[in-house]
């Protein structure tokens, strides 16, 4: 199946899926709230949109995203815009073909996050990232001296990581489960008349 990487071109497709994903992300966010998960999952909508209509669907998702659901996400805007290309980029290139892919994705998009988020969280926030699973480590760091940045990255650290695991192995069963027939929409290039044809 022939993927895209780069477009601008939306298609009604994808227009749909930006506004789905985006109320994914919100759902994964409040899921995660509200039971106090070390874990964010507001970007599953995300890294499926990145995974099924490209690297730029991914980033636009979030700006949207921002603006519309989530304000203070705007701070991390270049976070969002750096998972929705490695995912769509990883995705081209086949990294989420298979469960153990997924999961190396799932590591190297963590640590994307990380190497963005680390400086962002410093500047807005004082390092801390407003999960109480993170800053737990960030006040025990800080309380035996470690460098600022170093608490800040471990805080990210230990939410970013384990998160987009999970969200990135949640994303290839979602993508594995999809009829190609749909997919395509996506994917390819050619209009699809006819959704039974696989």
């Amino acid at each position: 199946m022939k993927r895209k990487l780069w477009t601008l071109k939306f298609r009604t497709a994808t227009l749909v899926l930006i506004p789905a994903a985006i109320g994914v992300n919100y759902l994964g966010k409040l899921f995660a709230q509200l039971l106090k998960l070390p874990l964010w999952l507001d970007s599953l909508g995300t890294c499926l949109a990145a995974a099924m209509a490209g690297a730029i669907v991914g980033g636009v998702n979030n700006l949207v995203y921002g603006v519309t659901v989530d304000p203070i996400s705007t701070v991390y805007a270049l976070t969002n815009i750096g998972i929705g290309i490695a995912v769509g980029v990883l995705a081209y290139f086949g990294f989420l073909d298979t469960i153990k892919k997924s999961l190396l994705s799932g590591l190297l998009v963590g640590l994307v996050c990380v190497a963005i988020s680390t400086p962002l969280n410093m500047i807005f926030w004082g390092g801390t990232t407003g999960n109480i699973w993170g800053d737990g480590l960030f006040a025990v760091c800080m309380a035996r001296n470690m460098p600022l940045w170093l608490s800040s990255a471990l805080d990210e650290i230990i939410v970013d990581i384990p998160d987009k695991l999970v969200v990135l192995v949640m994303v290839y069963a979602i993508v594995k489960g999809i009829p190609k027939s749909v997919l395509n929409l996506y994917q390819s290039g050619e209009e699809i008349t006819d959704l039974d044809k696989q």
